[in-house]
């Protein structure tokens, strides 16, 4: 009768394949549930919608300290991107772009 585990995921849309995917933003089990393969087949179910629907690929990130879950991605067939390199802008510089003029 407990939530044992949740995918939070929204569709994206790939300009290189020309075709709609999944990106998984969030992928978690309570403590109490892991190791029972919940999370792998919450993997497969997003697999799966991806397949029935024509979508060209299935993404996500994981944090370089979280050997537990980078393990299961290797497992299922996961491929590390190295040619990409994420950037996030926050507190006060995302408050500084913000503020900046809407003419070029």
């Amino acid at each position: 009768g407990q939530t044992a585990a949740m995918a939070l995921w929204f569709r994206t849309f790939s300009t290189w394949d020309g075709v709609a995917g999944i990106h998984l933003e969030d992928l978690y089990v309570r403590p109490a549930f892991r190791r029972r393969g919940l999370a792998r087949r919450l993997l497969a179910a997003l697999a799966r919608e991806c397949v029935e629907q024509g979508y060209s690929r299935l993404g996500w990130a994981v944090l370089d300290w979280n050997t537990d879950a980078i393990a299961l991605y290797d497992q299922v067939g996961g491929q590390q991107l190295s040619e990409w390199i994420g950037y996030r802008v926050s507190g006060p510089e995302l408050s500084a772009l913000a503020s900046e003029s809407e003419s070029p």
